[in-house]
């Protein structure tokens, strides 16, 4: 729904709730973290603007039975550490006068979650910075809070949801004088085209933002319509021409996330392309400087890389280090992991432990509502019967010349000076 006409549902938070029913079962630090979430979410509702003002005793008693609940989480996982954050932001709130002081730890908090993949639970973090905390909000914090409501929108796939949040962030920037938030609404405005499927109307607008970040010499933002031209390029099944974008955003970006993100996307395209060599180079590097989480899927393309190459002992040396990380995937990592071990599996003609570990993949991927990933699964697991026909196919690739166009030496030659 559009941003400017939030409202709570009848029992605001119950999606921290459903961890409680979860497979783990009700008395598991995942499902006490959903209920400590919940709380402290309730506690932050008694500060709403359009409510009646609640008494200081009122306030204080479910302040302390939160405060209670949520700090045995604060040491127990990173998210419990949000949660207590959130009450005591809140009890900081309501001594001081100033529910402002409240975004800092939703921002925070919403981030966590988005990384986390519980994207519907940061919607709901999200919608209470907006309502709660809402016109007073600075002007900076409003046009950023929506561009991230509508980025997590665009991730669910709501797009209309998304282009709503992003064309009001977008006329709010414009009208603050922020140039830069203004190109960002344009850029995810274009990215939720791209999610749509319209891959050239994606790639127009976003040649345009490029053109307009560049002579406004806003170079994040110049980045990352680079590498959006990039993802839709490479999505019309144009890697050679996709290649050369996602290494200019590559140099282009500022921060080092960002900068391994790109160097991430130009490895798996130059897998695609069946130039293994490159691809190692620059998943070999994002490994060495991505955060955990990275450089964990940068191991599991070099895993699939191996097995592409038909290289048993790259694969096994691949997988071993990803199943070290078992335990600290996300939802989304480890059903790749289980996903493309399962390819590999295949690719070495073991088609049961690959229907095993693809049943596996499945099962995670349900769990947890990856929808494109159950589709990707199930399509290729009810192919497996004739697959050692496309593995012949594939194997007859992996040893057919590589693409090549100038643009495409030049990454490549980059590459080679990127990891002496």
């Amino acid at each position: 729904m559009p941003v400017s006409r939030l409202r709570f549902e009848s029992l605001p938070h119950a999606i921290f709730l459903q961890r409680v029913s979860g497979p783990q079962g009700a008395a598991s630090l995942e499902a006490r973290l959903g209920q400590g979430a919940f709380l402290a979410l309730r506690l932050l509702d008694l500060l709403a603007a359009d409510r009646q003002p609640v008494s200081d005793e009122a306030f204080r008693y479910q302040w302390m039975a939160t405060d209670r609940f949520c700090r045995e989480l604060r040491a127990a996982a990173t998210e419990g550490a949000h949660v207590h954050g959130i009450a005591e932001s809140a009890a900081d709130s309501h001594r001081l006068g100033d529910v402002r002081l409240m975004a800092p730890a939703l921002f925070a908090y919403a981030h966590f979650l988005e990384d986390e993949l519980r994207l519907e639970e940061a919607v709901d973090v999200l919608t209470t910075l907006l309502v709660v905390v809402g016109s007073r909000l600075s002007p900076a914090d409003t046009v950023a809070a929506r561009l991230r409501f509508a980025r997590v929108h665009r991730k669910l796939n709501r797009f209309d949801e998304a282009e709503v949040a992003y064309t009001e962030a977008g006329d709010l920037a414009t009208a603050a004088g922020d140039r830069h938030s203004a190109l960002l609404s344009r850029i995810g405005l274009a990215n939720s085209i791209l999610g749509r499927g319209n891959l050239a109307e994606a790639r127009r607008r976003l040649e345009e933002v490029r053109v307009d970040a560049n002579a406004a010499g806003e170079q994040d933002a110049e980045a990352r319509a680079e590498h959006g031209i990039a993802v839709a390029l490479h999505q019309m099944g144009q890697a050679p021409q996709a290649i050369p974008h996602a290494w200019r955003a590559y140099e282009l970006y500022e921060d080092d996330d960002s900068r391994v993100r790109g160097l991430t996307d130009v490895g798996i395209m130059l897998l695609g392309l069946g130039n293994h060599a490159d691809a190692e180079r620059a998943l070999t590097e994002v490994v060495r400087r991505g955060a955990p989480e990275v450089a964990t899927n940068a191991m599991i393309e070099l895993m699939h890389c191996a097995s592409f190459r038909r290289d048993r002992v790259g694969f096994a040396r691949w997988r071993e280090r990803c199943a070290a990380r078992l335990d600290d995937m996300p939802p989304n990592i480890l059903t790749d992991f289980y996903f493309k071990q399962g390819i590999g599996q295949a690719r070495f003609g073991h088609f049961q432990k690959a229907e095993e570990l693809m049943r596996r993949a499945l099962e995670t991927a349900a769990a947890h509502r990856l929808h494109e990933f159950e589709f990707r699964i199930e399509r290729i697991v009810g192919g497996l019967a004739d697959c050692e026909i496309a593995m012949a196919r594939e194997s007859q690739l992996a040893t057919e010349p590589v693409v090549q166009t100038a643009e495409l030496r030049e990454v490549s030659a980059s590459l080679a000076q990127l990891s002496q």
